[in-house]
Formats: C-alpha cells, structure tokens, sequence
C-alpha cells in the first residue's frame, strides 16, 4: 500500500494557513505509508505534467493532526514519487493543535 490510508474530505480543523503562511513552513521529508489523503480522486492530467508545480508549491502540504499526517496538497507528487519507486516525499508540514 503507498499510503496509510485514502480519505475523502479533511478531518481537522480549519488551519487558517494562506500561500504565504505554507511558504513559512519548512520542508522535511515524511514517508508516503505514514499519510492519510484528504482527496479520493485525482486529475490524471496534473500527475503527468511535468511543470505541475510551474504555479504552486514546489513541495506538499501535510497537516499533522491527532497523530496522523493528512496529505491537504501534493497528491499528484506524491504518487508520482511512489511511481519512481521513492518511499519518501518532501512536504511542508504543519501542526494544528496541541
């Protein structure tokens, strides 16, 4: 299995987080089996672009909520990375929550 779970939708609290404010966060690598994705689906299309990120992050954003890690934007680069046969993926992560 590539993640540690799909999910539909995201569980957490609103994190108030902007462009600019996931900017702030700074990357660390997370492994792909300890996310849980916020999104069933995805846009083929986006997971074959090679300049997907030509208008976004260059890296994903994961919410760290509850002792789990929910995979909020990046799902396209996370399962290209998995398709590389990479088990690791660079992700800004944020905590909300004590």
């Amino acid at each position: 299995m590539i993640f540690k779970s799909v999910g539909d939708g995201r569980p957490y609290p609103d994190h108030g987080l902007t462009s600019r404010g996931w900017a702030a966060v700074p990357p660390s690598q997370v492994r792909l089996d300890r996310l849980v994705t916020t999104k069933d689906t995805l846009q083929l299309a986006a997971l074959l672009d090679e300049d997907s990120t030509f208008f976004g992050d260059l890296f994903a954003h994961v919410v760290a909520w509850e002792g789990d890690l929910y995979l909020e934007d990046g799902l396209h680069r996370a399962l290209r990375a998995a398709l590389q046969g990479r088990n690791m993926l660079h992700a800004r992560v944020h905590a909300v929550g004590a």
